[in-house]
């Protein structure tokens, strides 16, 4: 009975060993250690989720997961999100949480052997009624063997699965995987946690604190640009500028922005979100689109995806131009822009950023006009300053016989009743409005169109014996608005 004592227990010893160099030891999770040996990133992980920068929607204290987490229970999860966002960082503060052993797989590096010895471990740990919670980095790398691999024993109880992958799980893991697991998506993070980052990086023990770092005016807005919601990648970049951060007279150490461009390995211009040559990009990139040049406008926004702008910006200005500098001239032009807007939120940055890139040439050599854009601000203008003309008694609806009664709807010409859908001579405008325009379509495009079918509508207007109004009440309608405006220029 002694042997076989021995024999387990040598067994186990041997079980220890291999466990090391996969387990997170809470050992390892010292300051001083840390601060000699790790990158800041490593030094800076979270070990509880209080300390846990973004993500809210999932864990905030109101959230299924943490309310679990905080009752000691875990469930299989698999975490999609792109790099960078705590994934890992996750994984390690939930298995901490319930007190169970990490173990942690690389799908990039791993195979079936791999997969096995795993789940040996953890069987040894289950007769000991220790928890294992067995973590596979890129999950979505293994092939259909090898998900299958761990079926049997996420169903059994040997392990809690927690897969981490940044491509769509419904598209990469098995419909059994995912059946016995919950997909919980993690979000680039926000710039407000990129902001609380640098400033835990620059005062913490585990930090950057000892070095008395002190960042150039901006340079935290261009980490947050260039990280792109990444906090691994912001740390990294903040750890290597820390290394080339010079002494002042008053024993700080700077971090500049050239510092920054040095280790992001481009050099950086000075686009600080929000500041003047953000804008200053943004305002020529549109003015070459409106301008006609797509050389231009190619160039000006290279220069905003090379500075670390979101190109998503630029594509909400296409849609801003669609309307304001193209109008009718091109009616296409808004489609185009969504398209690419829809492309890069579909498919990401290389794929999404020439689409925008094929809308801005597009846009750029669409015809131009401000017509519609004039016209609606006008009548948007109006509509606030001019009073509240009542609507004609002839266009209201009239759903019961009071108002029937009081002549609502009575002389309304219906247009399908007339040839060619048109009711020539009749007035859709208050009475105070009679002719009043506010579109004016240029000769540019499809407006072209779009004014030659005006012109022949007007003729018909001008030739109907079925005239709305007549000509003095017309005459009439204009004086009197000209003088509201020139009451309400005297008023401004």
């Amino acid at each position: 009975m002694q042997d076989s004592m021995d024999i387990f227990k040598a067994f186990d010893e041997e079980i220890k060993q291999n466990n090391d160099k996969n387990t997170v030891d809470d050992d390892l999770i010292d300051e001083e250690v840390f601060d000699k040996y790790a990158p800041l990133a490593s030094r800076l992980r979270p070990t509880s989720l209080d300390e846990y920068i973004g993500q809210s929607h999932l864990i905030g204290p109101d959230k299924p997961l943490y309310k679990a987490l905080a009752k000691k229970q875990c469930f299989s999860l698999i975490l999609w999100g792109p790099p960078g966002v705590g994934k890992t960082t996750l994984a390690l503060i939930i298995a901490k949480s319930v007190n169970a052993t990490l173990e942690t797989l690389s799908a990039v590096t791993s195979g079936i052997k791999d997969i096995r010895e795993a789940i040996e471990r953890a069987r040894v740990r289950q007769s000991m009624g220790k928890r294992t919670i067995l973590f596979v980095d890129e999950v979505h790398r293994f092939n259909k063997t090898q998900q299958d691999a761990f079926l049997p024993h996420i169903e059994n109880g040997t392990i809690t699965f927690i897969g981490a992958t940044t491509e769509n799980p419904s598209f990469e893991l098995n419909k059994a995987l995912l059946s016995r697991a919950r997909v919980y998506v993690l979000k680039k993070l926000e710039d407000n946690d990129l902001f609380k980052l640098i400033d835990l990086a620059l005062h913490s023990k585990k930090g950057l604190l000892k070095e008395n770092i002190v960042l150039e005016d901006g340079v935290d807005s261009i980490l947050v640009n260039l990280s792109q919601g990444d906090a691994r990648h912001l740390l990294n970049i903040l750890e290597m500028a820390s290394e080339l951060a010079f002494t002042k007279d008053d024993g700080q150490k700077i971090i500049t922005k050239t510092m920054i461009g040095a280790v992001a390995g481009r050099r950086l211009i000075d686009y600080d979100k929000g500041g003047d040559a953000y804008y200053d990009l943004i305002s020529a990139f549109h003015k070459s689109v409106r301008g006609s040049d797509p050389n231009a406008a190619l160039y000006w926004y290279a220069r905003i995806i090379a500075a670390g702008g979101d190109p998503l910006y630029v594509a909400r200005r296409l849609l801003a131009i669609a309307t304001e500098d193209i109008g009718l001239c091109d009616v296409r032009a808004m489609q185009v822009a969504l398209n690419a807007y829809d492309i890069y939120k579909r498919v990401g940055d290389a794929e999404g950023q020439r689409a925008i890139a094929e809308a801005s040439v597009y846009l750029a050599m669409a015809p131009k006009s401000n017509a519609l854009y004039v016209a609606f601000n006008t009548a948007l203008d109006d509509a606030q300053k001019l009073p509240s003309y009542d609507v004609p008694l002839y266009l209201r609806n009239a759903p019961t016989k009071l108002m029937e009664d009081l002549g609502y709807k009575q002389g309304y010409r219906y247009a399908h009743d007339y040839d060619g859908g048109y009711a020539a001579g009749e007035c859709f405008m208050p009475k105070e409005l009679v002719g009043h325009s506010y579109y004016i379509p240029s000769n540019r495009g499809y407006e072209d169109k779009i004014r030659q079918k005006m012109e022949y509508l007007h003729h018909l207007d001008s030739i109907s014996n079925e005239q709305r109004y007549d000509e003095a009440t017309k005459i009439k309608a204009k004086e009197d608005l000209a003088r509201v405006y020139k009451n309400l220029k005297h008023m401004s």
